[in-house]
């Protein structure tokens, strides 16, 4: 028969490898997720830098990554007369669209447009891009069994596209 001392020691032997096995998971998660966001943050910093010598921005409220024909890095924030300014970069760098933000809607805007159409889906994701030449909104939502992808108009929100994937 074990003495008490020696529960006791097992008792805390266990408890201290539980406790190292939790913070070795923390670490590695940790590790992960710095390496698999990296690619977001340097396109959102390179992204900044080619708008910043088109648009004095003051702040970057928004960055948007939007790939559907062709992949268009997007910003939205604040110039130094204080109007929201909209930058959409393509990925090669070239041709810039600068549009106010008042031109358009925000994020917001398409979200109610998108849960008064669509009220049995779930929002998962929505980016802002081009797409044929127009300025977009996507909006891709969920439903129990499927995704939504719906293109919308960046001025007034019309239904432009809707894909569904199964």
């Amino acid at each position: 028969m074990e003495s008490k001392q020696t529960k006791e020691q097992k008792k805390v032997l266990a408890l201290f490898m539980g406790i190292v096995l939790l913070l070795l998971i923390i670490f590695f998660s940790t590790i992960f997720y710095i390496r698999a966001s990296r690619p977001m943050r340097q396109a959102k910093a390179e992204a900044i830098q080619l708008a910043q010598q088109h648009v004095a921005l003051k702040r970057v409220d928004h960055f948007y990554w939007y790939t559907r024909e062709e992949t268009f890095f997007s910003l939205i924030g604040e110039d130094e007369d204080g109007k929201e300014k909209i930058i959409i970069i393509p990925k090669s760098g070239e041709k810039m669209t600068i549009l106010d933000q008042s031109d358009g809607l925000d994020e917001t805007e398409v979200r109610a447009i998108i849960n008064n159409a669509f009220s049995n889906e779930k929002i998962k994701k929505i980016t802002l891009g081009m797409f044929e030449g127009q300025v977009v909104w996507e909006v891709m939502t969920k439903t129990s069994n499927n995704l939504h992808y719906y293109l919308l108009d960046f001025k007034d929100g019309t239904l432009l596209k809707s894909i569904q994937s199964e």
